[in-house]
């Protein structure tokens, strides 16, 4: 069966255990070895929670833990992370990070804060230890996450994304702000008319229906009649530029665990030529590129990217 905890309440589905919460906030304590004057303030995340109800999982091994990109959510995981975690048998913890889906937000939006989101997540959890998986702005808090903590990571899995050059489609969010920005839709009479009327409207710079699409899941009802953005849109374009565009100076830290940077053959984020510069950061970086995937290589080719992560995850590294 597959249980759903939302609060306390529980609906039994199907053979995974699924649990919706979101951790008590506390000072992190137990990770001593931390300098507390440099830690950004964490918020308590989102998540969801995949897991066998088998009385003999093995709860001795790592969990996996997975961050969405811009606009995203944990929702966008829902069936890659039952599928990961059947075939892996670790349990999946998908987020929603700060200023996304369900979790709060905040006037602060950097990698700096988004690895500390997840560290507070870890300690909430008592896991001392996991696997870490991103895609685009997802990743690269992952990165900073392994670069900053490693002790915390067993392996790292970086999705269509890249440590080395600022993001290729700078001067295209800068116009997706601004057209999301400008929707208006105050009135309409239900949610799924809205999400109609805002995709129409961002067809004017958004030409493939489906990113139309998955930028309108991001509109929910504030009350009847009134819609809004669930993602703090201000927030996330004041810091697009100059935090989540580019990925920080880390002052010449390294992760030397075992990671893989998985990209798609029609996306320009990962290129051959920065491979080098990327393994100074992540000395055991491998690259692999899944043919015919754009940006959204998991969304794409689900199947061969269910294959290769489960791959790696499963594989021994010494």
């Amino acid at each position: 069966m597959i249980q759903i905890t939302t609060q306390n309440r529980l609906v039994h589905l199907g053979r995974l255990n699924i649990t919706l919460l979101s951790p008590v906030l506390r000072f992190l304590s137990t990770y001593k070895t931390l300098n507390n004057s440099s830690i950004a303030e964490p918020v308590k995340l989102a998540y969801a929670s995949y897991e066998s109800m088998k009385e003999n999982l093995n709860l001795t091994i790592n969990p996996i833990v997975i961050m969405h990109g811009l606009f995203g959510s944990k929702n966008n995981w829902n069936s890659l992370s039952k599928a990961i975690h059947q075939k892996s048998q670790r349990k999946v913890i998908a987020v929603d990070a700060r200023n996304h889906g369900d979790s709060p937000h905040s006037s602060k939006m950097s990698y700096k804060h988004m690895a500390q989101d997840i560290v507070q997540l870890l300690s909430d959890l008592e896991i001392k230890k996991a696997i870490v998986i991103g895609h685009s702005m997802g990743g690269s808090a992952m990165m900073y996450l392994a670069l900053h903590y490693p002790q915390l990571i067993e392996k790292l899995v970086v999705v269509d994304m890249s440590p080395a050059r600022a993001s290729p489609n700078l001067t295209e969010m800068v116009k997706i702000f601004k057209v999301m920005n400008s929707i208006v839709l105050d009135g309409i009479p239900s949610l799924s008319k809205a999400r109609k009327t805002a995709e129409e409207q961002l067809a004017e710079v958004i030409k493939p229906l489906p990113l139309r699409q998955f930028l309108t899941m991001n509109i929910v009802e504030a009350e009847p009649g009134k819609y809004k953005w669930r993602v703090n849109l201000p927030v996330l374009e004041q810091n697009f530029s100059t935090e989540i565009a580019i990925f920080p100076n880390v002052g010449g830290k390294v992760y030397t665990g075992p990671t893989l940077f998985i990209g798609g053959s029609n996306s320009d984020y990962i290129r051959i030529e920065d491979h080098p510069a990327i393994r100074k950061l992540f000395t055991r970086a491998e690259f692999l590129y899944i043919a015919g995937a754009d940006h959204w290589v998991h969304a794409d080719k689900p199947a061969e990217f269910i294959n290769i992560v489960t791959n790696f995850i499963n594989q021994s590294h010494s």
